[in-house]
């Protein structure tokens, strides 16, 4: 069922349509028209700038063009009042009864209300955090842990089919490194000087040990490969059971050496070769990316017969596109902002549109600050602080929507003595506790034995300044789930939430929601309890997309 949003663009589309039709404007009608809730209320419910959009191709003034839609839009039952502010903006109010009827469309979709069509029959191939198998996962790890899981549900939610992705950096010197200095520990050696430090090695070495205790006893040449093998599988064991515990799930974990044990990096190099972009220069087998705006062309295969990093890359992607997916997102730490430029070019070198196949969203840094400091070492690791840690802390909810409110290409701190507080200067807090309020309005109501549904509803009760800012709020959210999906940005989801929240609140504060004493249930008191509901229905969709509990009580 669509929302009153769409029902408003579509009256809008029409009328410009209907004025095309009959000459009164030239140019097409928009693909998207942009609607807004004013910020003074005596603006009307919506307001557009459509009007300025169509001017300049009609060849009238933008004030003509307003007044020529708004002809077309008179006698539409939904709407009580149309006008014309500053150069040629469309300010709409609607009939309160007709705003009211979103309850009926919210309640009627229930956790379906907010999701879109708008990348229905779109594969989407979603990979993020790909970190080496080589050590807890980090506090940058720990940003896309977050965001990209959500990111996931709200593509999900606009119809996308989306397979999640990690990508394992299982293969190369950091492998070899990794399993000599769990080898060291446990035979009770130094750690080489450029392995990997941290107590977590001693832990691993003695898991290692423990499930096979003849791996010590092993020839020294058949010794290494075990521990770096036996040490990979449970250290990669251990990353997964930390994404799962903080909520996030993957439908495949891609290892970077089977492309090389089945070929797909010879595979990459020849179809690129078939559209004429690969070249050969001193001995070495090069991608020409230049072609399409990279800073250099890059190396797929040395002058000594061993492919680079690089020739992992192009053939991963190409593997991705001939598994089907239509876009490739990646979701790269900050020291990979240069990847941007290759791997777009590397999607143009293969034939496809580098503005449309493939997404490159870099995360910024996060920093935690307790207790006034930085907080900077790790109990297990030595140095950053591990996302087992963070959790540790502040909990999975507070974590998973911290991370997720600030957009990916900005720093960001988190301050874990206020993700401790129940406050409302927690964020989280905040909107979690408009949820639980609402549910205790609702219990209350039920201990009453007030009926709330919608063969009660009276739309028309709903009539007041509050009630028809929440509605408002309520009316937004498909289009704010559309266009975060649309933008890649799920924090437009928490920061949405947080308003509606505050929203709510002004409503429940002015707003008398349950009879008082003996007095019996109104019409007016069932209609504000659906109203309730409603936002209860949306506040629950809002914090499922983020991956964070609704809880009904706090």
């Amino acid at each position: 069922m669509s929302s009153q949003v769409e029902q408003l663009e579509a009256a809008l589309k029409a009328a410009i349509g209907r004025a095309i039709s009959n000459g009164e404007i030239s140019g097409q009608s928009p693909h998207s028209i942009t609607l807004e809730r004013p910020k003074n209320r005596d603006h009307g419910d919506y307001a557009t700038s459509v009007a300025l959009q169509l001017a300049k191709a009609a060849g009238k003034n933008p004030r003509e063009v307003a007044q020529i839609i708004l002809n077309q839009l008179k006698g539409l039952d939904s709407i009580s009042a149309l006008d014309i502010a500053g150069p040629g903006f469309i300010n709409i109010t609607l009939n309160r009864s007709s705003q009211a009827e979103l309850i009926s469309i919210i309640l009627k979709a229930g956790k379906d209300f907010g999701h879109g069509s708008a990348l229905a029959g779109v594969r989407i191939n979603l990979e993020f955090i790909s970190a080496n198998p080589t050590g807890p996962l980090h506090l940058g790890h720990t940003r896309w842990a977050a965001v990209g899981d959500a990111l996931g549900r709200v593509l999900s939610a606009a119809g996308a089919d989306v397979t999640r992705e990690f990508y394992i950096n299982d293969r190369g010197n950091q492998m070899d490194l990794f399993g000599a200095s769990v080898e060291a520990a446990a035979l009770g050696k130094a750690i080489p000087v450029d392995g990997y430090q941290g107590q977590y090695i001693s832990d691993l070495a003695a898991q290692v040990v423990a499930g096979n205790p003849a791996i010590i006893s092993l020839p020294e040449d058949a010794r290494h490969p075990a521990f770096r093998e036996a040490a990979y599988a449970v250290q990669l064991k251990d990353q997964q059971r930390v994404l799962d515990n903080f909520g996030t799930h993957f439908d495949i974990w891609f290892s970077e050496r089977s492309l090389h044990d089945e070929g797909a990096v010879e595979h990459g190099v020849e179809k690129l070769r078939t559209k004429g972009h690969v070249f050969e220069e001193e001995g070495a087998t090069w991608l020409r990316t230049t072609d399409f705006g990279d800073d250099k062309d890059r190396v797929l295969t040395k002058s000594d017969g061993s492919f680079t990093y690089f020739s992992s890359d192009t053939a991963y992607y190409i593997n991705k596109r001939e598994r089907g997916f239509d876009i490739c997102i990646y979701m790269l730490g900050a020291d990979h902002h240069g990847y941007v430029g290759r791997l777009k070019a590397t999607a143009a070198c293969a034939g496809d549109d580098p503005e449309y196949n493939i997404h490159v969203l870099i995360g910024q840094l996060v920093k935690i600050m307790e207790g006034g400091q930085e907080v900077k070492l790790s109990k297990r690791a030595g140095t950053i602080i591990t996302l087992e840690e963070l959790v540790e802390k502040t909990g999975v909810d507070a974590a998973r929507y911290t991370l997720i409110r600030y957009p990916v290409d900005t720093p960001m701190v988190m301050d874990i003595d206020v993700l401790k507080r129940n406050t409302n200067e927690n964020p989280v807090y905040y909107v979690q506790y408009a949820h639980a309020r609402i549910t205790a309005v609702l219990r209350n109501a039920a201990e009453l034995k007030i009926s709330v549904d919608l063969k009660g509803f009276d739309s028309s009760q709903l009539t007041h300044d509050r009630e028809n800012e929440l509605l408002g709020k309520l009316a937004e959210f498909p289009r704010v789930v559309a266009s975060a999906a649309e933008m890649r940005q799920p924090h437009r989801i928490a920061r949405y939430l947080e308003d509606l929240a505050g929203t709510y609140h002004g409503f429940y504060a002015d707003c008398r929601v349950l009879p008082m004493g003996e007095e019996n249930a109104t019409p007016l008191h069932i209609a504000r309890l659906l109203l309730c509901t409603s936002t209860k229905v949306v506040i629950a969709n809002g914090l499922d997309l983020l991956g964070v509990s609704a809880p009904e009580r706090m």
